[in-house]
């Protein structure tokens, strides 16, 4: 199994055949934004390939100082789940980034079965050497745990670096409305209709 960096049209593609079935209209980057950060090179779109076939992919946005990344988005392509991928996905990951963080769901949805499939998601992740940090966050009106892989142990540093990578991308005032990071305890999220591009 092997990581294959995509072009922009390969992003297209990718996006247009598998991440808008996978990730709910809230959740998804724009495409656009997506190819605006590949353009800056603070984006790696990762094709994930097995015996020369693609079976999933990584969406990493990277940190300013390139040690480390937000794991933005995993996926395993349908018909190729429920093998194991995603946990050799995630041990590629770790060993191409010294420092992976992420955001999982939290579980705070009415719907009992969608709060045990997003603990089944924050185990996958604890399973391979994640932890889940002392922050939260609210993206776009989307609550989530962190989640950290790597050396630090100082959750105010992931923090930071987390932080930095939308701060680095999006306006003050952008930041502002749509990002809470931290999410500071009994904050009210601000809702968002879906992820807001700036223009």
């Amino acid at each position: 199994m092997e990581l294959k960096l995509l072009n922009r049209e390969e992003l297209t593609k990718l996006y247009q055949t598998e991440m808008i079935f996978d990730f709910p209209r809230s959740e998804l980057k724009p495409l656009l934004g997506m190819l605006r950060l590949v353009d800056m090179g603070r984006y790696e779109p990762l094709l994930v390939v097995e015996d020369g076939q693609p079976v999933g992919y990584a969406m990493m946005w990277l940190a300013q100082n390139e040690k480390g990344a937000l794991l933005e988005y995993l996926g395993v392509l349908r018909g190729k789940r429920n093998g194991g991928r995603g946990t050799k996905i995630l041990t590629l990951l770790k060993r191409r980034y010294s420092h992976l963080f992420g955001e999982v769901e939290s579980q705070d949805s009415p719907d009992p079965a969608e709060n045990e499939l997003r603990c089944r998601r924050v185990g996958f992740y604890l399973r391979s050497g994640f932890r889940v940090l002392d922050y939260e966050c609210a993206l776009f009106g989307v609550h989530f745990n962190c989640i950290y892989c790597g050396p630090e142990t100082d959750d105010g540093k992931v923090q930071a670096m987390h932080r930095d990578v939308y701060a680095s991308y999006f306006s003050p005032g952008h930041m502002e409305r749509f990002i809470q990071l931290p999410l500071a305890p009994e904050e009210v999220i601000h809702p968002a209709p879906e992820w807001v591009e700036e223009r």
